[in-house]
């Protein structure tokens, strides 16, 4: 090539070179807030966010490239995450996105501007979080958590597992899931149709758990409904021993719970949730409002049955529901 020509080449290239840096430069880096209901050190917490991040990963959304996600966690505790709303609302983020309707519902409080989306509520419509699924109307959308049928469910599949089963608490705090009325309809209707007396407990304290599990032991035939809340995950070791320790059979929403020993749970996939929300994230950061995306219900539900608690407790796992559990824990 002659000098005049490789000049010439060579000042075309590096003529280019500062608008590709300038593009660059004005590739702005989204901002998302991700508000966990659930602890820090939760191990099935963690991988809720790794399914998150995965999805957006799939869809060019990477963490330290593109994207910054800012990440807090509640713990369980009403304080703490309405703490962690008013931080993330104030480093106004593109969007945000809410697991739990407590958490939700002190996000809403805080913005009605910014885009929430949102994982493990139960009922979005109820709460006040949207006017209908299909249009939700404002600035909140996401997925749901469970249908509200399944608090009869609950009930049903633990009288199933545990016939001599009378008597059951409902168990939840009302300072992190104050949504759980949802459920009671269906389960105070299975409750009625099986002869099951239902008492719903609410407790703050881990006194209070103790206390509820005890006066279940007193009599026999006591059972216990774990529903879903943050306050009930974070002491979830500590249910669970003290069912052990009275010998209560229980029912759960999730299936962390069979992993750290929980007699059986019934819910939907959390991690797919997760997914689903990175989709969702990505068609807002794209120009799409909150209001114009459907509310989804989950459509994969999972039961899982841990055997060897069922023999602990003298429960005998009949064939039937074995054939029909997604997982069984030996």
């Amino acid at each position: 090539m002659r000098r005049r020509e490789f000049l010439g080449v060579l000042g075309g290239a590096t003529a280019a070179w500062p608008l590709t840096a300038r593009a660059q430069q004005l590739e702005r880096v989204r901002l998302i807030g991700l508000l966990m209901g659930f602890a820090e050190d939760d191990p099935a917490a963690q991988p809720l966010v790794t399914a998150f991040r995965g999805g957006l990963a799939k869809l060019g959304w990477i963490d330290g490239s593109n994207l910054r996600i800012e990440l807090r966690w509640g713990n369980g505790s009403a304080s703490r995450i309405e703490a962690f709303a008013k931080e993330l609302v104030n480093l106004r983020p593109d969007v945000i996105l809410g697991q739990t309707t407590s958490v939700v519902g002190m996000l809403a409080r805080e913005t009605q501007t910014i885009p929430i989306v949102f994982t493990f509520v139960s009922d979005p419509i109820g709460s006040g979080f949207a006017a209908n699924f299909a249009r939700p109307g404002g600035n909140l959308t996401g997925f749901t958590a469970n249908d509200p049928s399944i608090g009869g469910k609950w009930l049903e599949l633990l009288k199933e597992l545990a016939p001599r089963t009378t008597h059951v608490a409902v168990l939840f705090s009302s300072g992190t899931s104050p949504q759980n009325k949802f459920f009671l309809p269906s389960l105070q209707a299975a409750a009625s149709s099986l002869g099951v007396g239902a008492n719903v407990t609410k407790v703050q304290t881990k006194d209070a758990i103790e206390g509820v599990i005890v006066a279940q032991a007193r009599s026999p035939g006591g059972g216990l409904i774990v529903m879903p809340d943050p306050f009930n995950r974070t002491n979830r070791d500590l249910i669970i021993s003290l069912l052990a320790r009275y010998g209560i059979p229980a029912i759960y929403d999730d299936r962390p719970y069979a992993d750290s020993g929980g007699l059986i749970t019934y819910g939907a996939d959390r991690s797919e949730e997760f997914r689903q929300a990175a989709g969702y994230i990505d068609r807002i950061l794209k120009g799409q409002k909150p209001m114009d995306l459907p509310i989804q219900n989950p459509t994969k539900f999972e039961l899982v049955i841990n055997l060897k608690t069922a023999k602990a407790l003298d429960i005998t796992v009949s064939s039937s529901l074995l054939s029909r559990a997604d997982e069984v824990i030996e």
